[in-house]
């Protein structure tokens, strides 16, 4: 049920979007973005909601299916853009500021879309739940004057998804998704086999039926990062999934004991 709390941080939240007339979203297909998307088309109108999807090696192809099923079926203006963040040397040294630099980029290449549609005000979907993490990302969009409105609300993840439910998005409960090269342990090199090994592998696991599933990559491992529902079943399966993965170029296959939540 919706309380009084979120009724009125609804409120305060379209008030926001109202006031830019116009707005640019930084599209991800994840429930924040999604979400936003919605409270903006409803509240500005088709014409003056844009949102901005980058496609690139680092997005998977099931991401940018959902996130584009998700804006035609709800009748959201959007642009696919190539975000070529792969040939920055370096990001793909995949030092600690890695996120930096990426949402450095992405949010210049955001202002460009914005400038070329005539939008003044970009936004993303950075909420309070955020901040309780490393985000030097969001560092580089405060930068750029990328705008935060879950963040000037102060909205959680949790609030988020209640809303999404409570408006009958269905992506309200999909797990949160970060890029692929998060699943490279910083220091390491980042180059595109290697993210299309991850890609595979966690697309397989997916197909097995295991949802919100990391397959991290230090050195030539494959460590499945799961939740504790998942792990029989993991083991039940470990023959089919060490066969696939070792296909795939994993030279070692384990399953990290810790509750992924």
């Amino acid at each position: 049920m919706c309380n009084d709390v979120i009724k009125n941080k609804i409120i305060n939240l379209k008030k926001e979007i109202k006031d830019r007339k116009k707005l640019l979203i930084s599209f991800s297909g994840g429930v924040d973005s999604s979400l936003l998307a919605k409270f903006a088309k409803d509240v500005l109108g088709y014409n003056n909601v844009v949102c901005v999807f980058f496609d690139s090696e680092l997005m998977p192809r099931s991401e940018r299916k959902t996130a584009e099923e998700f804006l035609k079926k709800n009748h959201i203006r959007y642009r696919i853009e190539k975000f070529p963040i792969m040939s920055d040397e370096n990001f793909i040294k995949n030092t600690i500021i890695r996120c930096y630099i990426c949402k450095k980029a992405s949010s210049r290449l955001l202002k460009k879309i914005a400038m070329d549609e005539g939008i003044e005000h970009i936004a993303d979907g950075v909420n309070l739940s955020d901040m309780n993490d490393y985000r030097p990302g969001i560092i580089a969009s405060d930068e750029e004057g990328i705008w935060h409105p879950y963040l000037d609300i102060g909205i959680n993840k949790e609030e988020i998804r209640e809303i999404s439910k409570m408006m009958g998005l269905p992506l309200w409960d999909k797990p949160s998704s970060a890029c692929l090269a998060s699943r490279i342990p910083f220091g390491e090199e980042i180059y595109k086999e290697r993210i299309s090994m991850i890609e595979e592998a966690e697309g397989f696991l997916k197909m097995l039926g295991f949802e919100d599933i990391r397959v991290r990559n230090p050195g030539r491992l494959a460590r499945i990062e799961a939740r504790n529902e998942y792990f029989n079943d993991i083991i039940r399966d470990k023959e089919v999934i060490v066969k696939k993965f070792k296909e795939i170029g994993f030279e070692y296959v384990l399953l990290d004991l810790n509750d992924r939540k």
